[in-house]
C-alpha cells in the first residue's frame, strides 16, 4: 500500500504548477480527480503533439489521474463537483485570480462546511497586494523574480530553459499539502494553503539577491559559468568539446593546480588564493585550464578529474539525458500508458525501499466522465 492510499484530491488545475503538485500526490497513491473544461480540457493538452500525438507537458504532468469534464456554472455539473468535495481530503486549484471566490469554492466557504478539508490555492503573486489580480506565466514570473536578469550572457539576459517558476511552485504546494495531511492526523483539522509563484521562485533566488544587495555588487550574467564561484563552468578540450568542472574550496583548487594544470606554483598565487580572488580573476583561470587540456579529449579530461576527485560533467542534450547510462544502470525508467500509446517515464526522485510508485496512465480528456458521474451522482434529498 502506498503512503497516500485512501486520500482523495480534487484538482481544478491547468498548465504546469498545480498539475506538477498533484502528480506527485498521485505517484504516492492518492486518488487525483482532475476537473477539466468540457470539450477543451486543460490547455496544456494543446501545447504540442510531440509524444505519440499528445503534448509533452501534459504527459509529464498528468499520469495517474482521473479526468472528468465539468461545467462549473451548470447546476447539474456543479452538483457532481460538490459531491466530490464532500468526500475529498484536498482541493487544489490554480484558476485565474478571483475565480474560486466567484464560484463559491474559496477556502472560507468550503472549510466552513468541512473544517477537515485541506484547501490549497496557487497564484502568481498572492491573494493581496497590488499584483493580486495580475495574470502570471512562468517566463513573466522569472522576470519579476530577477532570474532573467541573472541568467544568460554578459550581453543578453535569458530565461531558464525549463518552467522553473511553475516547478518551484508545484513543489511547495506538494510539500504544503503533505504537511497539512500530517498535521490533520493530530488535530483533525485541515488547512488553508496559499503558494504564490513569485514567493516560490523568490526563495530560489535569495543567494544572488543576498550577494548583490549585501555585497554591493550588481548582478553579473556569466553564461554557463557560476557568477560567484570559480573555477566553475565549461572549459574547452583538445577535441573541441567542453567539460564542466566545479571547484568548491581552496583544497580542491590546490588539487587542480597540482594534478590538472601541472602548476603547483599557482596554489599560493595571490590572484587565486581564495574563491573571492578566483572569481575576480576568472578570466585568467580559463586559459590556464584550456591550455592544460589542449592535448586531451573530453573523455580523457573527465577521467583525469574523476581520478583526482574534482567534480565534473559532460554537456548533454535533453535527448542524450534520456539515454543516460546512470539512469539505465539504476533501472530508473518505467512504461506509462497514454492515449497515443506507451511512453517511458522517469521514476520520481524519492526512492522508498520496497515500494513502487503508482505511475498510472495519462488520462484522455473526460476518460472517467461516466464512472465519476455515476459515483458522485447527487443523492435524492
Amino acid at each position: 500500500m502506498l503512503p497516500l492510499h485512501g486520500i482523495t484530491v480534487v484538482s481544478l488545475e491547468q498548465a504546469v504548477a498545480a498539475p506538477f503538485a498533484t502528480r506527485q500526490l498521485a505517484d504516492l497513491g492518492a486518488r487525483v480527480i482532475k476537473v477539466e473544461r468540457p470539450g477543451a480540457g486543460d490547455f496544456a493538452r494543446d501545447y504540442d503533439r510531440s509524444v505519440n500525438g499528445e503534448a509533452s507537458y501534459f504527459v509529464w504532468l498528468n499520469r495517474g489521474k482521473e479526468s472528468i469534464e465539468l461545467d462549473l456554472k451548470a447546476p447539474e455539473d456543479r452538483a457532481v463537483l460538490d459531491a466530490m468535495l464532500d468526500e475529498a481530503d484536498v482541493l487544489l486549484q490554480n484558476l485565474i485570480p478571483g475565480a474560486v471566490a466567484r464560484l463559491g469554492l474559496d477556502a472560507e466557504t468550503l472549510r466552513s462546511r468541512r473544517p477537515e478539508l485541506i484547501h490549497c490555492s496557487i497564484s502568481g503573486y498572492g491573494s493581496s497586494g497590488p499584483y493580486r489580480s495580475k495574470k502570471a506565466y512562468d517566463l513573466l514570473v522569472q522576470c519579476e523574480a530577477g532570474i532573467v536578469s541573472a541568467t544568460g550572457s554578459p550581453d543578453e539576459p535569458a530565461k531558464v530553459g525549463i518552467s522553473i517558476a511553475d516547478i518551484a511552485t508545484g513543489m511547495y504546494a506538494y510539500t504544503g499539502v503533505l504537511t497539512a495531511l500530517y498535521e490533520r492526523t493530530r488535530t483533525g483539522l485541515g488547512s488553508t494553503i496559499e503558494v504564490a509563484m513569485l514567493d516560490a521562485l523568490g526563495e530560489w533566488m535569495m543567494q544572488p539577491a543576498y550577494y548583490s544587495v549585501y555585497g554591493g555588487r550588481p548582478t553579473q550574467r556569466t553564461g554557463a559559468r557560476h557568477s560567484s564561484i570559480a573555477p566553475y563552468g565549461p572549459y574547452r578540450t583538445g577535441d573541441g568539446s567542453a567539460v564542466f568542472l566545479g571547484v568548491q574550496n581552496d583544497r580542491e583548487w590546490a588539487l587542480v593546480c597540482r594534478e590538472v594544470l601541472g602548476r603547483p606554483d599557482l596554489v599560493d598565487d595571490p590572484r587565486f588564493a581564495h574563491n573571492t580572488e578566483r572569481v575576480e580573476n576568472n578570466d585568467q583561470i580559463t586559459p590556464l585550464i584550456e591550455a592544460a587540456w589542449s592535448g586531451r579529449t573530453a573523455d580523457e579530461a573527465v577521467e583525469k578529474l574523476d581520478d583526482v576527485g574534482i567534480a565534473c560533467a559532460r554537456l548533454r542534450t535533453p535527448a542524450e539525458f534520456f539515454e543516460h547510462p546512470q539512469l539505465q544502470a539504476r533501472d530508473r525508467w518505467r512504461n506509462v500508458d497514454t492515449a497515443g500509446g506507451p511512453i517511458q517515464a522517469l521514476l520520481p526522485p524519492v526512492t522508498v525501499a520496497g515500494r513502487e510508485p503508482a505511475m498510472g496512465p495519462v488520462p484522455a480528456l473526460g476518460a472517467d466522465n461516466a464512472a465519476l458521474r455515476a459515483e458522485f451522482a447527487p443523492k435524492p434529498s
